[in-house]
């Protein structure tokens, strides 16, 4: 089977049967902190940020809490609003959203593809996403994100996520 080269090569059933097991509903809980930056379209490193994060869950519904603080000295606050299908597939809504997002896991893996609005003073423009998460054996999730445009890549994220320590959360 022919396969794009690079980050698009990848599909979540690749991850079948790898571990530790990715449950989004037991790794993205409690209190999470991240550190990250967005690479621009050259390459270069344009933001820089950590976040405190809050999950929440009762059943197969969800919310993801985020604080983020940029390097710049911007911050935002960002909510999603999760919910998990019987087929473990997961729906995922947030405000910045153009329609619903949506979700797999698979063994060590989740991936998720969604649309995105940047704010006004960042453009405006709406961007395709592509999430894959990876969790690690001490718990942490490593991300990788793609932003793209007409199909051209504007952007990439690389992100850690790991639980946090109640001394590490920022008031």
């Amino acid at each position: 089977m022919l396969r794009l080269p690079g980050f698009k090569s990848q599909s979540i059933t690749d991850y079948t049967g790898t571990t530790p097991v990715f449950d989004i509903r037991t790794h993205l809980n409690g209190p999470l902190i991240s550190e990250g930056m967005i690479y621009g379209p050259t390459g270069k490193v344009i933001s820089r940020f950590v976040a405190d994060m809050h999950g929440s869950w009762s059943g197969a519904t969800g919310l993801l809490q985020e604080k983020f603080v940029y390097a710049s000295g911007l911050r935002q606050d960002r909510e999603w609003r999760l919910t998990e299908s019987n087929d473990g597939s997961i729906v995922a809504d947030a405000d910045d959203l153009v329609g619903k997002g949506y979700g797999r896991a698979e063994g060590c893996a989740f991936q998720m593809k969604y649309k995105i609005r940047l704010p006004e003073d960042a453009g405006g423009h709406v961007l395709s996403v592509v999430d894959w998460m990876y969790l690690v054996e001490n718990g942490t999730i490593l991300n990788r994100s793609q932003m793209r445009k007409f199909g051209v890549k504007v952007a990439e994220l690389v992100a850690t996520m790991r639980p946090a320590q109640s001394d590490q959360i920022a008031a």
